[in-house]
């Protein structure tokens, strides 16, 4: 794993130190850019000359990225994540509402993306709040250390356009060797519930998130247009989710249309997760078509590695 600090953002030194503390990362996989501003979207040529600065710090091993800071989130119609990952993908901006280009490291067991398909996978480590972002580093960290009881939580709710991924929803039941009872339900929320460990739904913007306790390592995210423009406020940010509790989320950048290739596939989703996969293998590992997709959260959250050997990513 490197981390890429933005010196030119106080708060993404002042995270990047105390991830970089927290999960003991090397000196020399910790990588220093100047991004002055922090817009919101990069040009093109802002983001070639970002990732070559990038690029020519990173030593051969370096397998995923973290990439401490709020903003910059998207190049053009990409997300960061996705064109730092995978390139930049053009022919996608032509025409947003069109199929993606697929990902060769979808719903693959490969726990070294870069040596295996030429693939570093990223991920937003948000730092709006200090404070916040701490306690995101924390629950992150937590999480390896014990699994309590724990649900997933898959709604299928009146939105029929924002349902799309319906079908990929796992029926209901209990995997007692994890502890983990999956609750498949039609509804547009729930409430008041402590032990969420998966929350997936399609609004645009999800109610009662006050009433709701996540548990450590927990992934949650909605199926809506603009997700992922953080700092947008016509739907609702994924950055509400980690507000709330989860540690890592996804959203798109610019309007996907509701392929459900374009989101996390929950069936995909789950199976490496549970498999042991950390947060930043498992959410890269569920979308099929990514370029429009952002990932954020603590990237090394991984509450099921003691059950399974297909999250591997180390520090």
């Amino acid at each position: 794993m490197a981390v890429v600090i933005n010196d030119d953002d106080t708060h993404s030194v002042a995270v990047g130190e105390y991830y970089q503390k927290a999960r003991e990362i090397p000196a020399q996989n910790v990588v220093h850019v100047r991004i002055p501003g922090s817009p919101r979207k990069l040009s093109i040529a802002a983001f070639n000359q970002l990732k070559q600065q990038i690029g020519a710090q990173l030593n051969p091993d370096i397998q995923a990225i973290a990439l401490v800071w709020t903003a910059p989130y998207a190049v053009e119609c990409n997300s960061i994540t996705s064109a730092l990952s995978l390139g930049f993908d053009a022919e996608q901006c032509r025409k947003t509402c069109a199929p993606g280009k697929p990902s060769r490291y979808f719903n693959s067991n490969s726990v070294r993306p870069f040596t295996d398909f030429g693939i570093r996978i990223s991920m937003l480590l948000p730092t709006g709040s200090i404070e916040q972002a701490q306690a995101l580093i924390d629950r992150g960290k937590l999480s390896g250390f014990s699994v309590p009881p724990a649900s997933a939580y898959f709604l299928v709710t009146s939105d029929a356009d924002r349902s799309s991924r319906a079908p990929f929803f796992p029926k209901s039941g209990r995997i007692s060797r994890l502890k983990l009872t999956i609750k498949t339900i039609k509804a547009d929320s729930i409430e008041g519930v402590s032990d969420i460990m998966f929350y997936q739904t399609g609004l645009v913007r999800v109610p009662k998130l006050d009433t709701l306790h996540f548990l450590p390592g927990a992934l949650a995210d909605h199926l809506t247009s603009s997700g992922g423009d953080l700092l947008g406020t016509g739907q609702m940010s994924s950055l509400r989710w980690l507000e709330a509790g989860a540690t890592a989320s996804y959203g798109t950048v610019s309007e996907p249309c509701n392929y459900p290739q374009k989101f996390p596939n929950p069936a995909v989703l789950l199976r490496h997760y549970l498999s042991g996969a950390s947060a930043i293998e498992a959410y890269w590992k569920s979308v099929a078509w990514p370029t429009q997709g952002l990932f954020i959260g603590e990237p090394l959250a991984s509450p099921y590695r003691r059950f399974g050997d297909r999250g591997m990513l180390q520090n």
